[in-house]
């Protein structure tokens, strides 16, 4: 899971130890401040001011998307233009009944209870919610053994914001109690430059906007890349420049971070470097990838490989993961002649292969 991502990575999409005081500096507390995601921005505008004119609390919400796209920022900026006030847990901060009890108890009318990793939720706990969302009620267990007993409580209305970077792990049943999905998909770098441009101006570093551009094609479609990156941009335009970020300085900074022009850091290079160079492009086995990373697996299928697969610099099929044409030519080397094994028309490559 992405919270086995390696904290030293700038690149890294999800969080790590310094973001969460920055977050706060960052994070919009208006739709109209929130860039991206134009029709999922749009839609909510819509659903907000309907439930705020009925004095009812928004339908249950579902955000789902890779780490890092906005996903707790949206749940505060809907609980912002409600008016009401925000709660936040996670799926494993949830242990049980009790703490879930707990939470729902505390909620004021039309409240948003936000739960990041819902899917991480246990089974008792994810079935104690099901009559919170559907009636505003929980049954709370009075008592030990024969003289225990099932009482309900009545719950004041609220709108549950679920979020997800594993949509699949997901139960059908909770998945069906939220009347709204939205997925966050990568942003493109124009949508990137702009968020740039407001956190620099935020941090009172003056950058300029192709310097924000060069930066946001490097920032692997994701805000929080965005917002690590320009603060390590600014320590460098502090010290080794004018205190102005421009290109010339985002391009020292991101060869000193080793972060290239496709956002790809040492450890993404190193990893089909590893698969090229002692494996002949693959296919190969994860186990092996892993052994010759000195990585867990879950660290490379939840951390390293999902970027590398969006971007096409690699592909997975039954025999193992292979190296795209992509690869190849991103490292500067000579793409071999097609092979039989990476042309077999029963196997589910992701990429383009040579």
């Amino acid at each position: 899971m992405q919270d086995s991502e390696p904290a030293a990575r700038v690149v890294a999409s999800g969080r790590v130890d310094d973001d969460g005081r920055f977050d706060r500096i960052f994070r919009p507390t208006a739709l109209g401040d929130f860039v991206g995601q134009v029709k999922h921005t749009e839609n909510l505008k819509v659903f907000i001011e309907a439930a705020r004119r009925r004095g009812e609390p928004l339908d249950h919400l579902l955000l789902s998307g890779p780490p890092g796209l906005g996903k707790t920022t949206l749940a505060g900026i809907i609980a912002h233009e409600l008016g009401v006030h925000l709660h936040v847990s996670s799926g494993p901060a949830i242990e049980h009944k009790g703490v879930l009890s707990g939470l729902l108890t505390r909620l004021e009318k039309n409240d948003v209870l936000f739960i990041d990793e819902i899917h991480r939720l246990s089974p008792p706990v994810e079935e104690a919610l099901y009559p919170a969302l559907e009636d505003f009620r929980i049954d709370v267990l009075m008592g030990e053994g024969a003289f225990a007993e099932s009482i309900p409580l009545d719950l004041k209305p609220f709108t549950l914001v679920g979020a997800t970077t594993r949509t699949g792990l997901l139960t059908k049943p909770l998945h069906e109690r939220f009347g709204m999905t939205m997925r966050l998909d990568y942003y493109p770098p124009e949508d990137l430059a702009k968020i740039i441009l407001r956190s620099a101006n935020l941090l009172g570093a003056p950058c300029n906007e192709e310097a924000a551009l060069t930066l946001a094609q490097r920032s692997r479609g994701t805000p929080r890349v965005a917002n690590r990156l320009i603060r390590r941009v600014r320590d460098f335009a502090d010290v080794q420049g004018s205190g102005k970020i421009d290109a010339s300085i985002v391009a020292l900074s991101c060869a000193r971070l080793e972060v290239d022009q496709n956002g790809l850091d040492a450890m993404d290079r190193r990893l089909l470097g590893i698969l090229i160079d002692h494996y002949d492009g693959g296919p190969v086995g994860v186990e092996t990838l892993a052994a010759a990373l000195s990585e867990p697996r879950d660290t490379i299928e939840d951390v390293y490989e999902p970027y590398l697969l969006q971007q096409g610099f690699l592909g997975r099929t039954p025999r193992g993961r292979v190296a795209t044409r992509r690869a190849y030519e991103h490292l500067g080397l000579a793409v071999p002649r097609k092979r039989s094994e990476a042309t077999d028309p029963e196997e589910d490559v992701q990429g383009e292969l040579f």
